[in-house]
């Protein structure tokens, strides 16, 4: 491997250390800077990386508190419905028979709507918000 050769200035004491280490058996000056180089790069450029991750990651925990807070008011909201609806209507008599198959199918006709809804990707508290603009 080519090699070349750099002139550099350290402070002593840093200087001090290093000729210290360099004393020990087996050791250089340049193989002892060459490591801390080399370390003091790989340890940049896996910074440079991580920032660049941190951005993405900033962005991804923000999203997701808005999908949590989305979440939990639209669970809060439905929650509030069924007290509402539950409080207002009154309850079917035992032998109401008919009352009990009109909620039943207007059960099924709410649950295929919302699956329909689901399954094409349209919001209706979006079309709602835009409808009113």
């Amino acid at each position: 491997m080519e090699k070349v050769r750099h002139q550099l200035f350290l402070p002593k004491p840093l200087s001090d250390r290093l000729e210290a280490l360099a004393a020990r058996p087996g050791a250089s000056k340049s193989a002892i800077l060459a490591d801390a180089v080399t370390a003091w790069l790989n340890r940049r450029g896996a910074s440079e990386l991580e920032d660049r991750f941190a951005i993405r990651l900033d962005r991804l925990t923000q999203a997701i508190g808005r999908v949590d807070r989305d979440a939990y008011v639209i669970l809060e909201t439905l929650a509030l419905f069924i007290r509402f609806e539950l409080a207002i209507q009154t309850p079917l008599a035992e032998n109401d028979h008919a009352g009990r198959a009109l909620g039943a199918k207007r059960f099924e006709a709410f649950v295929t709507q919302v699956g329909r809804q689901v399954s094409t990707g349209r919001r209706t508290l979006g079309a709602a918000a835009e409808d009113a603009e």
